[in-house]
């Protein structure tokens, strides 16, 4: 079964980090754009980060940009969510996604694009 699971969520203070892990099962992604996305209840999903299948290509929303970085070890068939300097209008359900199209970023960028959706995994950020 094609499926991405995330892990890593939870619970930390303002200022403090978390490392988040999308791992795909099933298949591999290693030809793959990867994104990250996080939505609150009762508001749109919102784009935070996404990698080219090379990794030579990162993207960020600009919310983010400067504290969260992006990577992913193909071999391992991970993407990895590092998010530094936590603030508490972070706290959402984080989602890995995948353009199983495309091994490129593309622009602008479309959620549509991302395909493959995993379950999420919460982050919960406290002032």
């Amino acid at each position: 079964q094609v499926q991405l699971v995330e892990s890593g969520g939870g619970l930390v203070q303002a200022g403090g980090s978390l490392r988040l892990s999308c791992e795909a099962s099933g298949h591999t992604f290693s030809t793959r754009t990867v994104g990250w996305f996080r939505q609150v209840s009762g508001k749109e999903r919102e784009f935070v980060a996404t990698i080219s299948a090379t990794a030579r290509s990162t993207y960020y929303g600009d919310s983010v940009l400067g504290r969260f970085t992006i990577s992913r070890d193909n071999a391992a068939n991970t993407v990895i969510l590092h998010m530094n300097r936590l603030k508490p209008e972070d706290t959402a359900v984080y989602y890995c996604a995948e353009d199983s199209r495309r091994g490129y970023i593309t622009s602008p960028l479309d959620i549509e694009d991302y395909d493959i959706w995993g379950q999420g995994t919460q982050v919960t950020v406290s002032s």
